[in-house]
This record gives structure tokens, C-alpha cells and sequence, in this order.
């Protein structure tokens, strides 16, 4: 049966994994109750593991160093409770070249879009991006088969690319969750897990 994470390790989690969100976004991360997040947010910040700041009319949460410490401990220490390890590292280690794949694909459509004032897609990033998602589900269902907080990155990111031949900010727009945004995620998402750099 797969090892459902505790809401604070969830919640400290979230803010990792989005670098900079406030307590609404965190809690939607996992589907967390946003009163719960908060309070586990404000019991973090006295621990010194996360900071609030606010700049250009935002306010959000960060990991301080300490947190990103506390977030790769309790990550770890749940790896080995799941007995998951083997089969993360087997996930990150096939996820690599379809990281590279992917990579290719959101450099082509950003070198591409210099050019025009209002990009579209060409079919080209698309079949990639299309042929990147297929792969992804696989490895989506190895992971969440030993953890659930894996789940649902396989379906926004094909979310994500079903919106970009409307609208190419699904692409790599930093402002919705674009199929880049989801990828630089999962790959922070493993790395994390694993206590490994990219």
C-alpha cells in the first residue's frame, strides 16, 4: 500500500517545491487544509525553516537553509520508512534522459519564441512535449506505487499541453502551471527525495 506523507512534511514540502508561494498556494499543492498549512507554516517559520517576505504587491513563504535541511532529513527518513529508495533512484535514473529530451524541447520553443511578437507552438515542440507525457505516466505510476505525494504530475503536464496549442504560455509561462513548470517541479520533486543535485 502506498505511504501517505504527514500534512507538515506535505506543507514544508510545497514551499520547496514552489520556491516562493503564499499559504493558499502551498496548501493546493497536496490538497492540504489551507488553516492547517497555515499553522504548520507559522510553527515552521519559529523553527526557522521557513521565511514570509513580500515584494511587488506578493507575500509568500520560502525555505530558509535550514529548512531545505529539515525538508531533505524528513524526505529521507520517509524514503527508508516506505522502503522506496531502490525504486526512486530507479525512477531518477530513467527520468534523466527524458529530462534531456525535455530540456531540448522547452530551449527549441524559447529560442523560437524571440522571434515572434505572439509565439505558437510548432509541431514539432508539440509532438515532443506529447511524446515526453506518454513517457512520464509510467514512471508516475512506479512512484506513487510506494508514495501518493507523486501523484499528479503526469496529468498537468498533459494538462498543461493540451491548453499550449491555444495558448503557448502552457509551454514554459512562469505564471501558470506550464508543462516547464511542472517538469522543473518533478525533477526538484526526485532530487529532493533523493538528497542528490541536479
Amino acid at each position: 500500500m502506498p505511504h501517505p506523507s504527514s500534512p507538515d512534511l506535505l506543507a514544508l514540502h510545497a514551499v520547496r517545491l514552489k520556491g516562493f508561494a503564499g499559504t493558499g498556494a502551498v496548501a493546493a499543492r497536496f490538497g492540504l487544509d489551507a488553516a492547517q498549512t497555515h499553522e504548520d507554516l507559522l510553527d515552521a517559520e519559529a523553527y526557522g525553516w521557513v521565511t514570509q517576505a513580500s515584494f511587488a504587491g506578493l507575500k509568500g513563504w520560502s525555505l530558509t537553509e535550514a529548512g531545505r535541511r529539515r525538508n531533505e532529513a524528513e524526505l529521507r527518513e520517509e524514503l527508508d520508512r516506505a522502503g522506496a529508495r531502490e525504486s526512486v533512484t530507479a525512477v531518477h535514473d530513467d527520468f534523466l534522459p527524458l529530462n534531456g529530451q525535455a530540456t531540448q524541447a522547452f530551449t527549441s520553443w524559447q529560442l523560437g519564441s524571440m522571434d515572434a511578437p505572439v509565439p505558437a507552438p510548432t509541431g514539432d515542440v508539440l509532438a515532443q512535449l506529447a511524446g515526453i507525457a506518454y513517457d512520464l505516466h509510467p514512471l508516475e505510476r512506479r512512484l506513487t506505487a510506494h508514495l501518493t505525494r507523486f501523484g499528479g504530475y503526469h496529468h498537468r503536464f498533459a494538462g498543461a499541453l493540451a491548453r499550449a496549442s491555444d495558448d503557448p504560455v502552457w509551454i514554459t509561462g512562469m505564471e501558470v502551471d506550464s508543462c516547464h513548470r511542472v517538469w522543473f517541479e518533478l525533477h526538484e520533486d526526485l532530487i529532493a527525495s533523493l538528497g542528490i543535485s541536479r
